[in-house]
């Protein structure tokens, strides 16, 4: 075995003995100027190795003062002040004035000290729904409104010299404190120098992906794909559950629910390398389900090699121990690489044995892959422990199929964030249980897609319905059209999951970063901002039954804001009250937004960087999107082998220039040549525009599409610049949002009499009543024939026209 393959730097674990201070039993290092490592041991033993959270310790020495005698040590930066009694437990009296060790954040009156209760910390970290439902329980984050967090350091796994994990019994404290003030982005930055950065995780992640927790074989996966594209509908992962595998039999019955097993099931698959290719051919990535729980056994195709190798006789089952080092290099040897080879491309770990076990796991399959593969490491496992960050996909269990489980999956997704992570995975359509219903259906679609990842999942059940097809035509017309969204969303996405890898930038971030009044505020807890340029008011209650529309609060930040579908145009830092359809969903791009998306191909599973894009453009600022493009699975791009390009708006009232240019990296990484649709939101026709490729005048088509100006520019080198310029009187139109025609459509859609409706509309659109006189002569329409139920609703809607 290549014992590099799972090893870390261990010289990063030291750091610059300029920012230690050490004494018998204590030592403390300032990090940076807003983060401090805190140390005490009653033996005065101190620990430099790398841990499961800690891979690096050697900071930059920051800027800080001291000043030092034999009683006391005073340590000040520009955020904090340090000041600790030498010689005296940390841990000491309860109160912050009196403690052994505290730290004021400068210019503020907070103050850290040991068992302080941090109870402005917004929370982050979570197991999962399996152990606590719809009541999710969520430990510490790094986000506070005090300005500071902790970390506890004291307890966690260790690496060894090979980068083997294991633990340790400790009662040493070892603690990390970040003290930001407001400068949360830096705390995230000092976070990942401390703990690893994000990866950057596979272009196809991002695509579709299937999973039920059925029987399949390889028939049964064709007829599937085929479905998806008859229906055209992409799907770019296939996930195959525990079931994939030989299983046990006993007595002659075979045990289909057995967990573990790493040999595919002939009888299902007869051919695996061909099962693989196949899927392949149609750009369609698999994954497999792996579950070491109960070992190795005889019938496993690696047994005899494995057993041999380890000295074991009789056909006795090898018990799977992952703290074994020979088990471990068994198990990636003989049992991961040769499905490796046959093409499988990631693994979904359900390791039960408990959470350390799966974090281990986690971590070897990860740094296997980057390691032996040439391929980034890819692997969805469940939440297992601090620094998630470090690995892909992290899987939150099995949710039930309710309102109640949709209601918190925005909130945890964004929650995520406080502890830098972004790559959650929750089952679309609900796993397990309840009431399968269209409207809930259609809700979870539209938020995965926009959500971190997109995989339909359920358990078998011939009720459950997952695939789009087997809904009515309405809700399988809804499903296709943001399926199809989502897979054109990708270089957007994974334009956002290289800010992510590079700059720490969390691609779901929540509102309350910008606005924290809104934490506590039921209404816009789930808001959050989705990459550089949309934000999403998630809806997550069934609509009104009577006006057949979601009705939604939504809080705008500042700026002005416009409806991404739409266009419609709102004014920010306001609250609304929206009205959606079934279709609809409310999402908004800010003004000067630039957001890329795909041109299908007529294979709808690739995710590969497309050869035609649409890009749209929305008016009132201007603003620079850098579109990041790579191969999408390899670990070239490490080594230079990306290419970002600048797509640059520079926007005046009645002028307004768009340059699409390569910034930085290298060509032959995305197709030599591309078409591109420019789709000016909210925009009249132009009166004159001029398009150059590099220094070249060429003639473009142009024309008005709904409220959009479209300027088309074909067949042009991807390493070509192409400036595109309009000029045009007043060419901004002015789509505002207005609720009374939000409510004239309502109207329109009811079964009522058309006399009466013409009746309501009157009344409602009055301005010369107030809300009083016309809910008075609201009801009066009883005795016109109007029912109760339609009375109520109309009651409603003045209300809600009047919070507006």
């Amino acid at each position: 075995m290549n014992d590099e393959r799972f090893k870390y730097d261990e010289s990063l674990g030291i750091s610059n003995e300029k920012t230690v201070f050490k004494g018998d039993n204590y030592r403390i290092t300032v990090l940076t100027e807003r983060l401090l490592r805190l140390e005490y041991s009653d033996g005065g033993l101190f620990y430099d190795g790398l841990t499961e959270t800690v891979l690096n310790r050697k900071f930059p020495t920051p800027d800080f003062k001291v000043n030092e005698d034999n009683k006391y040590l005073e340590i000040t930066t520009k955020y904090f002040k340090l000041q600790y009694r030498k010689g005296m437990p940390f841990v000491g009296p309860k109160f912050a004035p009196d403690a052994n060790l505290k730290i004021e954040l400068v210019n503020t009156d907070k103050t850290w000290y040991f068992n302080h209760p941090e109870a402005r910390n917004f929370k982050g970290k979570t197991l999962g729904f399996d152990e606590y439902g719809t009541k999710v329980k969520m430990e510490n984050g790094l986000y506070s409104t005090d300005g500071f967090a902790s970390i506890d350091d004291s307890k966690t796994m260790i690496f060894d010299s090979e980068g083997y994990m294991y633990q340790i019994a400790s009662s040493r404290i070892d603690t990390y404190v970040f003290m930001y003030r407001r400068d949360f982005g830096l705390c995230l930055k000092d976070y990942y120098l401390l703990t690893g950065r994000p990866p950057l995780i596979p272009r196809y992640a991002l695509g579709i992906w299937w999973h039920r927790d059925k029987t399949y074989n390889f028939d049964d996966t064709k007829k599937l794909v085929n479905l998806f594209n008859r229906n055209n509908i992409p799907i770019s992962v296939l996930l195959l559950g525990h079931k994939w595998n030989t299983k046990p039999i006993i007595d002659g019955k075979e045990y289909l629910d057995y967990k573990t097993g790493y040999t595919f099931n002939k009888k299902l698959f007869d051919n695996p390398s061909g099962f693989i290719k196949y899927m392949h051919d149609r750009g369609i990535r698999v994954g497999l389900n792996m579950n070491p729980v109960g070992g190795i056994n005889v019938y496993e195709e690696s047994y005899t090699k494995i057993a041999g190798d380890l000295g074991i006789q009789n056909g006795k089952p090898i018990p799977f121990n992952i703290y074994d080092k020979n088990i471990v290099n068994e198990y990636f040897q003989n049992i991961v690489a040769p499905l490796t080879r046959l093409g499988v491309d990631f693994y979904w770990l359900e390791y039960t044995n408990d959470l350390n076990s799966l974090k281990a796991l986690t971590n070897y399959h990860f740094n296997y892959y980057k390691a032996n593969q040439n391929q980034r490491g890819m692997v969805m496992s469940k939440s297992n422990g601090k620094a998630l960050h470090r690995y892909p996909i992290h899987y939150s269990g099995e949710t039930t199929v309710s309102w109640d489980t949709l209601k918190i999956l925005p909130f945890y997704n964004s929650q995520a964030s406080n502890v830098g992570v972004s790559w959650w995975s929750h089952d679309v359509g609900g796993y397990k249980d309840g009431i399968e219903d269209n409207e809930l259906y259609e809700r979870y679609v539209q938020l995965a897609t926009y959500s971190p990842i997109f995989r339909f999942s359920s358990k078998y059940g011939h009720y459950y319905k997952r695939e789009p097809w087997k809904w009515d035509s309405n809700t399988l017309n809804i499903v296709r059209e943001y399926c199809l969204l989502r897979h054109r969303l990708i270089p957007y996405l994974y334009s956002g999951a290289y800010r992510y890898y590079k700059n720490g930038l969390p691609l779901v971030q929540p509102l309350y970063y910008e606005s924290p009044e809104t934490y506590d505020e039921p209404e816009y807890k789930n808001e959050y901002y989705f990459g550089s340029e949309l934000f999403v008011s998630p809806i997550t209650n069934p609509k009104d039954a009577v006006m057949n529309r979601a009705v939604q609060r939504v809080y705008l930040p500042k700026g002005t804001w416009y409806e991404f579908k739409t266009g419609k145009k709102f004014a920010g830092d306001k609250r609304y009250v929206t009205f959606y359809n079934d279709e609809d969903y409310p999402v908004y791009a800010k003004e000067g937004s630039i957001i890329p998306l795909s041109i299908l191909d007529k294979n709808i599973n690739v995710t590969n960087p497309p050869e035609s894009m649409e890009i749209h453009v929305f008016p009132g600022k201007s603003n620079i999107f850098k579109l990041y493009e790579d191969d999408g699975y390899s670990s070239l791009y490490e080594d230079g082998y990306y290419l970002i390009t600048a797509i640059d708006y520079n926007y005046l009232a009645n002028n307004y220039t768009l340059i699409i240019r390569p910034l930085e990296g290298k060509s032959g990484i995305i197709p030599a040549r591309r078409n591109y649709k420019v789709r000016f939101r909210n925009t009249r026709e132009a009166e004159d525009v001029v398009v150059y490729i590099d220094k070249e005048k060429v003639e473009c088509l142009s024309y008005v599409e709904d409220n959009d100006f479209i300027v088309e520019v074909d067949n042009v080198k991807t390493i070509s610049q192409v400036t595109i310029n309009c000029k045009g009187k007043d060419i901004e139109i002015e789509a505002l949002r207005a609720i009374n025609e939000d409510i004239d459509s309502i109207i329109s859609d009811l079964e009522i009499d058309t006399n009466l409706k013409e009746i309501i509309a009157k009344i409602i659109f009055d301005e010369n009543l107030d809300i009083k006189k016309k809910r008075i002569a609201i009801r009066k329409l009883k005795s016109s024939g109007l029912k109760p139920i339609f009375i109520r609703m109309f009651i409603k809607l003045l209300e809600y026209a009047s919070e507006v």
